[in-house]
């Protein structure tokens, strides 16, 4: 029945992504992220699904009206050499076979990407993305606090099988990053009923992040945490959140729970945590003998693991040159957050595109410290979340162009105008 209802809906799919192409880019993140495919048992559990939703995506833009130009930043270029390198990488890689599996699953994630890109035009289209990313993450969220609640939290939340979000760790990652997204749908949706749902998904995500029974997670949960209560509007529901979590922390998680996170203090003695600082070291010595490191799942055959950790990842398997990319990606975006926060203040109209950044900047706070341990650097929806900020910017910059267009019209002193404040703010900002 899964794999009938599956299927509709994706092939119900297609000629409304052949009328709209970004329509495609949505069910394209939606089987990314979601993967609901994987919650079949019959002929859809393998079935090609996101490769018809891609090409078709692909046949309706070229024929569409959409434009048809990259929308170039510095986080792209950035983005386009990395990717670029990665295939240097693959090409010199240690383990051939493994590299090119992996790379066939990297490149298409990143033309996925740069379609997301071309066609996220407008807010409308920003605002469905990050919908679309919630729906399909929140999900599990949703579940597996629910689930977490009715065990006691005995039994730990996992993801779909056969995903970068299978594991325990990697779910909890990927929950991390949502609330934050949840918190500006929160704050930007009209529909009381609407609110209300997201912040049951958002509660439950939160439980279900501590039902991961992840050391890496709990880390991660407390840096978005801190940086959710600095940079959220409205921070009193958010307090009052965090205190109710505190309060109930303990009716939630057995106290296994809090002995396996007692260890973090401890770790030279766990086998765990010993496994990681081994792979660490070697990631170091493969990128010390080879300045395209060794490629792809290259430490699954010299030490018998993975990296455990997506800047040891990326350095094991690119190198310190891929190190440097990966990580100049996420502080670009991070400054181009803080731009798009001071270009907005002082208009209300445009608290929206101010609320997605902060919390934008927020979902790669947690990235950054629960990705320290664990290896998902490739992960789709980071890079979703990089193109959605870079597109958030131009979107600013356009409406405010609007803005000072409109107030030349009516007073041509532009020195003396709310325009003239505008073209000022955006000469000075060196945009």
């Amino acid at each position: 029945m899964r794999d009938i209802l599956i299927s509709l809906m994706v092939f119900g799919s297609l000629p409304f992504i052949l009328r709209n192409p970004f329509y495609g880019v949505m069910v394209w993140t939606w089987l990314g992220l979601m993967n609901p495919h994987r919650l079949a048992w019959g002929f859809s559990l393998n079935f090609p699904f996101a490769s018809i939703v891609f090409l078709t995506t692909v046949f309706a833009f070229l024929i569409s009206r959409e434009p048809k130009k990259i929308p170039i930043s510095r986080e792209i270029v950035v983005l386009l050499i990395f990717v670029l390198w990665m295939f240097v990488t693959t090409i010199a890689s240690w383990v051939p076979q493994l590299a090119w599996e992996q790379w066939d699953k990297v490149w298409r994630i990143q033309l996925g990407v740069l379609l997301t890109l071309i066609l996220v035009t407008n807010r409308e289209r920003i605002h469905l993305m990050v919908w679309t990313i919630c729906a399909s993450l929140g999900f599990y969220g949703f579940k597996g606090g629910i689930w977490t609640i009715g065990t006691g939290g005995s039994n730990r939340v996992y993801g779909p099988e056969g995903t970068f979000i299978g594991g325990n760790n990697e779910i909890g990652l990927a929950l991390i990053m949502i609330v934050p997204l949840l918190w500006y749908l929160i704050l930007n949706t009209p529909t009381r009923w609407m609110r209300m749902g997201h912040y049951a998904v958002l509660a439950c995500s939160v439980v279900a992040i501590v039902g991961t029974h992840s050391r890496g997670d709990l880390l991660g949960l407390l840096v978005m945490g801190f940086m959710f209560i600095l940079k959220a509007r409205r921070k009193f529901m958010p307090l009052l959140g965090a205190v109710i979590f505190i309060i109930v922390l303990p009716y939630i998680a057995p106290a296994e729970w809090f002995e396996r996170m007692d260890t973090i203090k401890s770790y030279e003695t766990d086998r765990s945590a010993l496994g990681r600082i081994g792979a660490w070291k070697k990631s170091v010595e493969i990128a010390s003998q080879s300045v395209t490191g060794g490629g792809y799942d290259v430490l699954r055959v010299v030490n018998g693991t993975d990296a455990h950790s997506i800047y040891f990842e990326v350095l094991g398997e690119h190198g310190f040159l891929g190190l440097i990319l990966f990580l100049s990606l996420g502080i670009l975006t991070w400054l181009k957050g803080r731009q798009v926060k001071n270009l907005c203040r002082g208009y209300p109209e445009l608290s929206w595109a101010r609320d997605l950044a902060s919390m934008i900047q927020t979902s790669l706070a947690g990235y950054a410290t629960a990705g320290a341990f664990l290896g998902l650097a490739y992960f789709d929806l980071v890079y979703v979340i990089v193109v959605v900020m870079v597109v958030l910017h131009r979107v600013v910059m356009t409406e405010l162009g609007a803005v000072e267009a409109a107030a030349n019209s009516v007073r041509p002193d532009p020195l003396s105008t709310p325009g003239g404040a505008v073209a000022t703010r955006l000469t000075g900002s060196g945009l």
